[in-house]
């Protein structure tokens, strides 16, 4: 990877960052001032909080994704270490997968008129969970590209033995 892609790259995960920040920051005002421009009702009350904490997994795979490209610069994300990371990525996907089900369900009561609402937004949720399940097979990946890396470091240790 190049100099201005990883440039490119950590320029979108700060701006992505500040964002989410932001939002967490202008959710959690609403709630501690009272300044509540709707009623203040439960559901509303309930998707801020949910926001909150789907903007905390957005942050947490954002750091995750960052390390991995710290890694690929350095050429050391072929190691062990970066399963870490990987899986940190997958449990963030999970876990804004159940914050978005939260979503929903908090949201699916007042579509009793239109269930499709409802339905639909299950569907982006398990659309999101074919996302981790994908990460998860490019950690597979990652898993026999570490294996191979090893098996070869091996190899060449025995052929300069024998050289």
């Amino acid at each position: 990877m190049g100099k201005l892609t990883v440039r490119a790259l950590r320029a979108v995960l700060v701006v992505v960052f500040i964002g989410t920040v932001l939002v967490q920051t202008s959710m959690v005002w609403t709630l501690v001032s009272g300044n509540d421009p709707e009623d203040g009702t439960l559901p509303l009350t309930a998707l801020r909080l949910i926001t909150v904490v789907g903007m905390v997994t957005v942050q947490f795979a954002l750091a995750c994704v960052g390390r991995l490209v710290t890694m690929v610069r350095r050429g050391t994300v072929f190691s062990h270490a970066a399963f870490r990371y990987v899986d940190g990525v997958i449990g963030a996907i999970v876990a804004a997968a159940l914050a978005w089900f939260a979503v929903t369900a908090v949201n699916a009561p007042g579509r009793r008129d239109d269930p499709g609402v409802t339905l639909i937004m299950g569907g982006i949720g398990v659309a999101v969970l074919g996302v981790a399940l994908l990460v998860l097979v490019l950690r597979t990946l990652l898993a026999q590209a570490v294996a191979r890396d090893g098996l070869a470091v091996q190899l060449r240790a025995e052929l300069d033995l024998v050289i």
